[in-house]
C-alpha cells in the first residue's frame, strides 16, 4: 500500500503541529511496516529550514503565504497524487484538497478551537480557514484527532458525516545533549523553579499562573522561580505576552518570573531535567503535549481540569479547577510542602508517559491505514 504524506506546512508550523508532523515523519521511517510504502512530499529537515514565511511578516508577505498555501493544497498536492497514485493521502494540518481525488484521505484536525474560541482569531482568517477545512472533507475521508475530548468537540461542530478516530501523539524527541549553560544564563539551581513551556496565547492562562505564583511567594516565603519559556501568542487577539510582562513588573517579580523566550532543544531538555514541577493552567487544549513530555522527565505536573488535559494526564497529574487562581495556588503550596506527593506523582507520571511513545503513535496510524485498505 502506498501512502503520500503532506509535509508542506512544516515551513511555517510552530509548537504542537510542528512536533506532530516531525515526530510522525521520523516515526514512519524508524518503524516501517512491510505492507506500507511512505512517500513524503518534502524532506522534513529541508522544509523546516525554509525561512520564506517565518518571523514578522508584512500584510503583503502574509497574503503571499496564504496564496502559496492555497496553490499547494488545491493544485500542487493534487498533481502529486496523480503522479504517485497513492492509496492514502495524509494531511496533518487540518486541510485536505477540495478537489476529488482517487484515494482515501486521513485528515488530522487537532482540535475544535476555530469553532470553540472564535474571539481568538481575525474574523476573515477564521472564515477563510474554516472554508478550507470543510471543502477538503470529501469522499473517502477519515478525520484523525488527538483525544476523545477533541473527537466529541469535532462531532458537535462537524457532525458525523465522516468517521473520526483518536490517535494519541508522542511528545518531541529531545535527543540533543543537555545544555548545562542555560542554568548559569538564567541564574537557576536544580529543583528551584516551576516550569511552563509554550506560547503566550490567552487560553494558556499565563496571567493566572503569574498571579498564583506571586501569591505562592508571598504566602510561603519561597525563593523558587517561575520560568515561562516561549514566545508571543499567534495573533494580536491571542497574545498575552505584553500583559504578562507588565504584570511581572507591577508585582515586582522580575527576578523570580523569568521570560527567556524560545530556547534550543538542549536547553529545554536541561530545564526539564532540573525543574521542581511543571504547571499547565490552560483553559482549552486539544491534547497538551507538555504533560507527557514533562512526565517523561519525572516531573510532578499541576494541570487544569480541562477535559483533554485530564484525559492525557490519566490520573497521574495534580489537577486544579480551570481558571481558579486560589485552587492553583493551593496545589503549588501542596507540592512545596509534600515531598512524598511529589515522589508519587513523579513515579505515576513516568508510567503514564509510556502510553505516548513514538512507536505507539506510528503503529496507530499503521492500523488505520491498513484498515482503510481492507
Amino acid at each position: 500500500m502506498k501512502v503520500l504524506f503532506d509535509l508542506q506546512y512544516l515551513n511555517v508550523a510552530s509548537t504542537g503541529i510542528k512536533t506532530y508532523m516531525v515526530e510522525l515523519a521520523k516515526g514512519f521511517r524508524k518503524y516501517p511496516h512491510p505492507e506500507i510504502e511512505f512517500i513524503f512530499t518534502h524532506e522534513p529537515d529541508e522544509q523546516l529550514k525554509d525561512e520564506s514565511f517565518k518571523g514578522p511578516q508584512s500584510k503583503i508577505q502574509r497574503l503571499n503565504y496564504h496564496l502559496d498555501y492555497f496553490r499547494w493544497k488545491e493544485f500542487q498536492l493534487p498533481d502529486l497524487v496523480k503522479k504517485y497514485k497513492p492509496d492514502v493521502l495524509i494531511c496533518p494540518d487540518f486541510v485536505s484538497p477540495a478537489a476529488s481525488l482517487p484515494c482515501r484521505r486521513l485528515t488530522v484536525i487537532h482540535d475544535a478551537f476555530f469553532w470553540q474560541m472564535p474571539q481568538n482569531y481575525p474574523r476573515w482568517w477564521r472564515k477563510y480557514f474554516l472554508s478550507l477545512i470543510k471543502k477538503g472533507l470529501k469522499e473517502h475521508t477519515e478525520i484523525i484527532t488527538t483525544t476523545e475530548y477533541s473527537r466529541k468537540s469535532l462531532l458537535d461542530n462537524l457532525g458525523d458525516d465522516f468517521p473520526i478516530s483518536v490517535i494519541y501523539q508522542c511528545p518531541k524527541s529531545l535527543k540533543s545533549p543537555s545544555e548545562l549553560g542555560v542554568f548559569s544564563k538564567l541564574n537557576l539551581e536544580k529543583k528551584s523553579y516551576f516550569l511552563h513551556i509554550g506560547t503566550f496565547d490567552k487560553r494558556k492562562q499565563l496571567l493566572l499562573l503569574t498571579k498564583a505564583f506571586a501569591d505562592f511567594v508571598e504566602q510561603t516565603g519561597s525563593d523558587k522561580k517561575l520560568l515561562l519559556v516561549g514566545g508571543p501568542g499567534q495573533s494580536d487577539q491571542m497574545n498575552d505576552f505584553p500583559k504578562v510582562e507588565a504584570l511581572i513588573q507591577e508585582l515586582g517579580l522580575a527576578q523570580q518570573v523569568l521570560l527567556p523566550g524560545y530556547l534550543s532543544d538542549g536547553e529545554i531538555k536541561f530545564l526539564y531535567e532540573g525543574a521542581f514541577a511543571y504547571v499547565f493552567p490552560s483553559e482549552n487544549e486539544g491534547f497538551g503535549i507538555p504533560i507527557p513530555e514533562a512526565m517523561g522527565f519525572g516531573l510532578p505536573v499541576i494541570h487544569s481540569d480541562q477535559k483533554a488535559l485530564m484525559e492525557v494526564a490519566g490520573g497521574a497529574g495534580l489537577p486544579f479547577q480551570t481558571g481558579n487562581q486560589q485552587d492553583l495556588l493551593e496545589k503549588m503550596i501542596l507540592l512545596e510542602q509534600d515531598s512524598a506527593l511529589c515522589q508519587s506523582l513523579s513515579e505515576k507520571g513516568k508510567i503514564r508517559s509510556a502510553d505516548f511513545s513514538p512507536q505507539k503513535f506510528v503503529e496507530a496510524f499503521h492500523q488505520i491505514i491498513l484498515k482503510s485498505g481492507s
